[in-house]
Parts: C-alpha cells; structure tokens; sequence
C-alpha cells in the first residue's frame, strides 16, 4: 500500500482426550469347611457357586481432537482461524471500555486479514469512515475469484487514550502489522509483497445505543 497493506494493498495498515475404560471383574464365592459329625469317617460340604462377573460397558468413542489453527501460506488459505470474542468491558462507556474494543477491532481486523470474514467486523464501522471503507474494499479484493493473503497479522501494543467530555473519543493507537504475500487461486503471485509496517494511528469512537463505533480513522505522520 502506498500508506496501505491490507491494511497494506489499499487495505490499509490501520490489533485423546482418551476415556479411560475401568473393566471391573466381581468374583463371588465361599467355600464351606469340613462339618464335624457323630462318625469320624462323614463330612459334609458346601460347594461354591459359580463366579459371577459384572457386565461390561460399551466403549465409549473417543473425542477427537480440537481443529488445529494453520496460517495462510503458499499453498493455500489458513484453516481453524480463531475467532476474536468481544470482551465485556469492551461494551461499556468508559475509558477502559473504549480501550478494549479499540483492541478487540484490530483483532477483528486482523481476522478479516486471514479470512475474508467481515461479518463481524462491519457492524463496527460506520459508514462515514471513509479509512474504513477503503479497508473494507481492500479485504474484499483480496479474496475475490479465490485469492488470498498470507501474514498480515496485527497487534497492537500500545494504545494512548484522549479521553474527554466530548461525545466523539479519540485514542492514538500503535499498529504493528506482519508482512504480506498475495496469491491468485491457482497459487501464483497476486502482486508484490507488502513489507511489514509500524505506524501510529488516530482512532475516533462513539458510543451509541450500547456499542462503540469507529467513526474516523487516519495514520498520524
């Protein structure tokens, strides 16, 4: 991206089990001594019954293993990508609410990066954010036609809160973003490669109807 990646391309660089089976075996039995009687010579006996066993359950199957999480690369898409959770405290009207959903709307993003999902990811934007908008296009034509992206991973490690009576929030944010390939469906090339990034960014939230919505955004110079 001239300034962008995926946020680079125009996307613009913007956070067995193995169930143990117990086989239990009952034996019963007893075993009578020899009776005394009047003649030396008789004895009288009592004969065990037979051992008896405790049925045997079934076996139950065995679960089988969480789906393993594997990046994008040059042989295909990532798989099992986990799903960023909103936090809670990233739904409440503070200081450091606000601060957990700018985190958790980087990690959307990044997801968006993986995946090409954005159904989580566009509710939280609006739509005049016009930053945000393009990094939506740049995440849609990244996957279109079967194409991917491979990297592009976001964190962001720091995040300056300017918290004021204003209704409209702003926070300056830290965006560390990995390096990206692009590849077309049948594995080539897209384009160039777009080298890692860290940039400082203006975040600008509001807060309406139980939810934050980033309402602008922009890289700081």
């Amino acid at each position: 991206m001239p300034r962008h990646s995926f946020m680079s391309s125009s996307f613009v660089r913007a956070r067995p089990a193995v169930l143990a089976l117990a086989l239990a075996m009952l034996l019963s039995g007893c075993q009578g001594g020899a009776t005394p009687s009047s003649s030396p010579t008789e004895t009288s006996t009592t004969t065990a019954p037979p051992a008896s066993s405790a049925s045997v359950p079934e076996a139950s199957a065995t679960p089988s293993a969480p789906a393993v999480y594997k990046p994008a690369d040059a042989q295909g898409k990532a798989q099992n990508v986990p799903v960023p959770v909103m936090p809670e405290l990233a739904k409440e009207n503070s200081k450091a609410g606000l601060e957990a959903f700018i985190g958790y709307w980087y990690a959307q993003l990044s997801y968006v990066g993986e995946t090409g999902d954005m159904s989580a990811w566009l509710p939280l934007i609006s739509q005049d954010c016009r930053l945000c908008l393009r990094l939506k296009k740049s995440g849609e034509d990244g996957f279109v036609d079967g194409r991917w992206l491979a990297g592009g991973k976001i964190s962001v490690p720091v995040i300056e809160m300017q918290w004021t009576v204003d209704r409209l929030k702003t926070a300056k944010v830290q965006v560390i973003q990995d390096q990206i390939d692009y590849y077309n469906a049948d594995g080539s090339v897209g384009r160039p490669r777009s080298e890692a990034s860290n940039d400082a960014f203006a975040f600008f939230a509001s807060f309406a109807d139980g939810a934050w919505t980033v309402v602008d955004l922009g890289v700081i110079d």
